[in-house]
């Protein structure tokens, strides 16, 4: 059965299932929490429609974390291939203990609902465990990627004031070893709020920190769930500060665990059991697409390092390797391997492409895709 046909609904094609979703607002995200069996209840579907400050599923008490880890305690969760050391994979259950060991170490540092946690973390299982196990607390997350300067770092948290930031020493870069300590104090000194520094090692890097994600993750707990309010923020996302600091962009557990649910199954088509891969950074929203993977009970293989390295086929070889079956990349990889002549070769396990914005121009063509051919 197709999972469109859980709506109960003869659809004549998208324009009337997409009809449907934007005039029957309460009927169509009622069907979405029913058939993802969303845990909790709620009063109504929508409780006021006036913008600004609408309101979605008034009464509604959930957590986005309970539902990331629903897969069966041996099945693959996790698989992480990195420069900086040697590939490492978590099953469901193994994910789970780290995300209530985490969350028990986060309570200790003084941890609650609504505090802030901040991560200068690569896409690493670290982070996704750091992630859960805040979100379980009903404690809000934000990211920035390593690469970032110190600058670009602090005009981001510093907006949100995190008591607790979480922090690598450096990574691998290719062929490059990427020393990040200098921007690791830099960030701390610029951040008066954070009251706890963890340090995660990472291949030889490590960083002069309060406490080590060892001794972070020391003392076992379950992994529980704060259920919070509908609304209740999840994370802050950033915009790209080109015209001005960055604007922090609040998500709540409610909106991102129905919307994920909805794109992984409807528009991504992911399954359990597949494996999916995007190479993106922790700085992206990209990266909270790919983790949401677990929310269908796939497998999220997580990459770190540069993706063209050593040559512009890497991604297609790790997808081989990875044996994976949902594959995302940008129009302009797939371009360069165009023009390159690099074939998917090995990767035949690939059986779906995922790639966002204009569609690749024609063979041949040079710039950017003519407006007859953007979605």
């Amino acid at each position: 059965m197709s999972e469109l046909d859980v709506f109960g609904r003869g659809f004549d094609g998208y324009e009337d299932l997409w009809r449907w979703s934007v005039t029957d607002l309460e009927g169509f995200w009622a069907k979405v929490w029913d058939h993802f069996e969303v845990r909790g209840s709620y009063d109504r579907v929508l409780g006021s429609a006036e913008m600004p400050g609408v309101e979605w599923f008034p009464g509604a008490e959930l957590n986005y974390a309970e539902h990331m880890l629903d897969g069966a305690d041996d099945d693959l969760a996790v698989v992480a291939h990195s420069q900086t050391r040697a590939k490492q994979s978590l099953t469901f259950g193994e994910l789970a203990d780290q995300v209530g060991r985490a969350r028990a170490g986060l309570r200790r540092l003084g941890v609650s609902r609504g505090d802030r946690v901040a991560a200068y973390l690569p896409n690493i299982p670290e982070t996704l465990v750091a992630f859960l196990a805040c979100a379980s607390l009903g404690a809000v997350w934000a990211s920035c990627a390593p690469e970032f300067g110190a600058r670009s770092v602090v005009d981001r948290f510093a907006q949100i004031e995190p008591t607790v930031l979480l922090a690598v020493g450096g990574y691998t870069y290719g062929a490059k070893e990427i020393g990040k300590s200098p921007e690791v104090a830099a960030i701390r000194a610029g951040l008066p709020s954070v009251r706890h520094v963890v340090g995660v090692p990472y291949g030889q890097y490590t960083v002069d920190a309060d406490v080590s994600w060892p001794e972070l993750l020391a003392e076992p707990g379950p992994p529980e769930f704060d259920r919070v309010p509908f609304a209740h923020p999840l994370y802050v996302l950033f915009s790209s500060g080109t015209t001005g600091l960055p604007k922090a962009i609040v998500h709540g557990h409610g909106g991102i665990l129905l919307e994920h649910l909805k794109a992984h199954a409807f528009h991504l088509d992911t399954r359990p059991g597949d494996r999916l891969l995007w190479h993106t950074t922790t700085a992206w929203m990209m990266w909270n697409i790919l983790v949401s993977g677990l929310l269908r009970r796939a497998t999220v293989v997580l990459s770190d390092g540069n993706p063209q390295y050593p040559d512009l086929g890497a991604q297609w070889r790790l997808a081989a390797e990875a044996q994976v079956s949902l594959f995302g990349t940008s129009p302009a990889y797939l371009m360069a391997c165009r023009a390159a002549g690099v074939e998917p070769g090995p990767c035949r396990s690939c059986g779906r492409w995922v790639s966002p914005g204009h569609r690749c121009p024609p063979k041949g063509s040079t710039g950017p895709p003519t407006g007859s051919e953007s979605p």
